[in-house]
């Protein structure tokens, strides 16, 4: 195994954000003894996060790592070089995030599904691409309203569960995170790009996540592994798995522990090949 390619919340990190919290805000040191069993096997941990590039950044920057995705795969950074999956999107004078805003794509989900989806604050906020919601919308549903609007080059992204929500939501069965980004945005396209910037063979090559988005991935690598608490946030996401042509596994942990379970059992499985 060359690579690790991993979501943060809800996969890397335990509730709260925290790197120490299990499932029940318990410490365990379980994601650092995955970082640390990559680290003896010299295989580079890359996160791939919705969060701003600062956030992510820095959490790089503490797991010892030159190389990060952000906002739900607008951009990888492969040793402080930024590379932009943004198409014609392209940061200026006025932020990608801006420049979406002034097309009106926001303000009309906004309206569209008022009691249904709301900016997540207060995480919404100082972002350089993604306008991030909560709720719970069919992703592809917005996704032919952006088009019949003249937004084609725009698409909603599910990226997991949310633990948040205002009253305005109060009676929606869950709570979901979503990220508008342009088109050519995603979490596969960024590690598709790292891959290759690296050199790295895909198939030795894993991903770890709690999403449809980071399900996406999976065509992409030699193996993806879901986190046990992505089915109980999403029990649909089986449905999705299907069509993986069986790269996908379920980790019997949530977190970390999932994490460390995909890794050493990945390194175990290929050690004994």
């Amino acid at each position: 195994m060359c690579c690790l390619y991993v979501d943060l919340d809800g996969t890397l990190l335990g509730p709260g954000g925290a790197i120490t919290h299990d499932a029940d805000r318990r410490f365990t040191l379980s994601a650092m003894r995955a970082v640390e069993a990559c680290a003896r096997a010299e295989a580079e941990v890359v996160l791939m996060s919705g969060r701003r590039q600062a956030g992510v950044a820095e959490i790089a920057r503490l797991l010892g790592q030159t190389s990060y995705i952000f906002e739900a795969g607008s951009a990888v950074v492969l040793e402080g070089e930024e590379h932009w999956l943004t198409g014609e999107w392209r940061p200026g004078a006025r932020s990608i995030h801006d420049q979406i805003d002034d097309c009106g794509a926001p303000a009309l989900l906004l309206e569209r599904y008022a009691g249904r989806l709301e900016y997540h604050d207060p995480w919404h906020r100082n972002r350089e691409v993604s306008h991030l919601f909560r709720g719970l919308v069919d992703a592809f549903e917005v996704d032919a309203l952006l088009a019949e609007h003249g937004h084609g080059g725009l698409r909603l992204v599910d990226n997991g569960a949310a633990h948040g929500r205002s009253e305005a939501l109060g009676d929606l069965q869950q709570i979901r995170v979503y990220h508008l980004v342009p088109e050519g945005s995603s979490k596969a396209a960024a590690v598709v790009t790292h891959m290759r910037m690296r050199g790295y063979d895909p198939a030795d090559c894993i991903a770890v996540g709690d999403s449809r988005e980071d399900l996406a991935v999976a065509p992409h690598v030699g193996a993806f592994w879901l986190v046990a608490n992505a089915l109980a946030s999403d029990p649909t996401i089986r449905d999705a798995i299907g069509a993986q042509d069986g790269k996908v596994r379920i980790a019997e942990a949530s977190h970390g522990a999932g994490v460390y379970e995909a890794v050493v059992t990945t390194l175990a499985e290929r050690g004994a090949g």
